[in-house]
């Protein structure tokens, strides 16, 4: 039986009625059972009771409350950013960008450290500093510390390459070249040691180090090195006064600066040490909660400070966030995880305020451009689209655009891509893959492929156009009819996937073939091929559908192809099952690896008797593999 509006007003109201007036975090669920928000409160009832005062997208969203009594504020707030974390609430303020956030690393592991780009950091033998939002920005610093430390750029646990010879790196004064004995483990240590030092904000330290290398090399008479100490120490001073902003007394904290607009946020981390701006990181947040500006700046910081790697012993926040945010908790949270004093404040007077407001200027400004951005996205969306209407003869607008690709290699492996786009943007979640059954083996047939594949899109229309939006097995993308249907190939392509399509073209769906070659587009019943200008936006679009559906298929048959080969080589193997197949790429990381390994190797292996290892090996070379 449905549920109706008033009964799901009466539940909650029940719900409502008996949440513990006690601090504490609540969870709101939608009618799925999905997490859409978790919040923390003094009061749980007090603050669940806010959030019904007006109608909101959230609160038409509710199906569900939970909630979860604390002991006291500080531990609601590590319970709720726990949750933050564990669901991902829609409604929480979140990071924007779903990508990993660039590092600096340094492998202290090795004799002579590396200290290059990553998006990673779990080998614990490392130093990391990070996060960093902008890869650009790490990749100058990088290139900036290469010049100064004079650190290698090869890979590998060992400095050098196979010739023996210095590289390009040490004749352009770039690395001390380690790998041929130039410069000894200790001295390459030491400018690794600079490195950290930078890294950390001890300018002054830097300074001093590279001033006494100077004179101690003039000392010496060693005129060469006392130039390159004092060059090094011209470009560090020069960096050092392009960033310093204020006077070296106001010493080292963050500014931390939030603007909301909506459902859109931007935070802005001034970093000041030593009374220089070492680095300012912008990141754009999802604030769908349309969450206020201390709110925002209280679960931004619990998130970025939870991946930072070193946190200053001062946070300088807006006296707006200081008035409406328990500061002394979150600074007390902050402090457990430095292991040391962690103070925030408001700035009233002085440098301190003079760099926050910088740091405010920025965040309205960085908030400015990204709506003036997607803006001027969403217009070229829609022109591309206008475009696509006219140059089609398409009675509406194409807001659903549908693309089918068929790979395959000498006819194995065949599969296809379904990728779509909506409102002029892909939309992933509705893209789906097919395994084509029909054909030969090794005969390639793109033709009866596409016949087959777009006669599956249309029998699973009907199937799952008839299920209720709220059945659990309903595929909402099979579900949706597309305005437009775009079929990668010619007129042969086309032709065949008419028939296949006829339910869907008589309930108003366009089909449309788009040719590689000259990018011609093909339409049912025109012997002549439409051309589109190069420039104009309705074929760009047609083009990145186009493109996309063919990257989506090729990665696809890469994969299966790949399953394949691994499945063909060791499933021949005797003596191995699935457990010893797994344990043996496992231990090796590839088949080819396994091939190519010795007997003793091969008995190392957990989980492979020694005799099964020595057949093995017997077997592999036998067969000359």
């Amino acid at each position: 039986m449905a549920v109706t509006s008033a009964d799901r007003s009466e539940r909650l109201g029940e719900q409502r009625r008996a949440l513990p007036d006690q601090p504490g975090v609540y969870l709101f669920r939608d009618s799925r059972g999905r997490v859409i928000y978790v919040g923390k409160a003094k009061s749980i009832r007090k603050r669940v009771a806010s959030h019904f005062s007006k109608r909101t997208e959230m609160r038409e969203r509710i199906d569900h409350i939970e909630s979860l009594v604390v002991t006291t504020e500080a531990e609601a707030l590590l319970t709720e950013q726990n949750f933050i974390r564990q669901y991902k609430p829609r409604f929480n303020i979140r990071l924007r960008d779903d990508k990993s956030y660039p590092f600096i690393a340094i492998s202290l592991d090795e004799d002579y450290p590396r200290v290059y780009f990553t998006r990673e950091r779990h080998r614990r033998e490392r130093v990391y500093f990070g996060p960093f939002s902008s890869a650009k920005r790490v990749r100058g610093t990088l290139d900036l510390l290469g010049k100064v430390f004079l650190f290698r750029s090869c890979d590998g646990a060992e400095p050098g390459r196979r010739s023996g010879s210095p590289c390009l790196d040490y004749y352009i004064k770039r690395c001390g070249a380690p790998c041929v004995g130039y410069v000894s483990r200790e001295e390459y240590r030491e400018g690794i040691d600079g490195v950290i030092a930078f890294l950390s904000g001890r300018y002054k330290e830097i300074e001093r180090d590279l001033e006494k290398k100077m004179f101690f090399a003039a000392g010496e008479q060693d005129f060469e090195q006392a130039t390159v100490e004092r060059n090094r120490l011209q470009a560090v001073r020069s960096l050092l006064e392009r960033q310093r902003v204020a006077a070296e007394g106001v010493g080292t904290f963050d500014a931390v600066a939030v603007a909301v607009e909506g459902t859109e946020a931007n935070a802005q981390v001034f970093q000041v040490r030593d009374g220089v701006l070492s680095d300012r990181q912008s990141f754009y947040l999802y604030n769908e909660g349309e969450t206020d500006v201390g709110r925002a700046t209280e679960e931004f910081c619990l998130q970025y400070y939870a991946s930072a790697l070193s946190i200053p012993n001062l946070i300088v926040v807006s006296t707006e966030v200081a008035e409406g945010t328990e500061l002394p908790i979150l600074g007390a949270i902050l402090s457990e995880r430095r292991k040391g004093t962690v103070e925030l404040r408001a700035a009233e007077r002085g440098g301190k305020k003079r760099i926050l407001e910088l740091a405010e200027r920025n965040a309205r400004l960085a908030l400015d451009q990204d709506k003036l951005k997607s803006e001027r996205r969403r217009q070229q969306r829609v022109e591309s689209l206008d475009g696509l209407q006219t140059a089609l003869g398409l009675d509406a607008l194409p807001v659903r655009i549908e693309c089918f690709d068929i790979s395959n290699l000498m006819g194995t492996n065949t599969v296809a891509s379904m990728v779509v786009f909506e409102g002029g943007a892909p939309k992933k979640a509705d893209y789906r893959r097919f395994r084509v059954r029909g054909g030969e083996e090794g005969v390639p047939d793109d033709f009866a492929s596409m016949s087959e594949v777009l006669g599956r899109r249309a029998a699973q229309f009907e199937k799952q156009a008839e299920k209720s939006p709220y059945d659990s097995d309903r595929d909402a993308s099979f579900a949706a009819l597309p305005n437009l249907i775009v079929i990668d190939g010619g007129p042969g392509q086309l032709s065949a996937g008419l028939d296949a399509l006829q339910a869907l073209r008589e309930r108003g769906v366009t089909v449309v073939s788009l040719a590689k070659r000259i990018e011609e587009v093909f339409l049912p019943g025109v012997p002549e091929p439409l051309l589109l200008a190069h420039d104009t936006p309705e074929l760009q679009l047609l083009q990145r559908v186009r493109d996309e559906a063919h990257r989506f298929a090729i990665t696809h048959h890469r994969v299966r192809r790949d399953k394949a080969m691994t499945e063909s080589i060791m499933d021949e193997l005797p003596g191995i099952g699935p457990t010893r197949k797994r344990a043996l790429l496992k231990h090796f990381g590839s088949p080819e690896n396994v091939m190519a390994a010795t007997r003793e190797e091969l008995e190392a292996v957990p989980g492979v008797p020694q005799k099964v290892a020595r057949e093995l090996y017997a077997f592999v070379n036998r067969t000359g593999r």
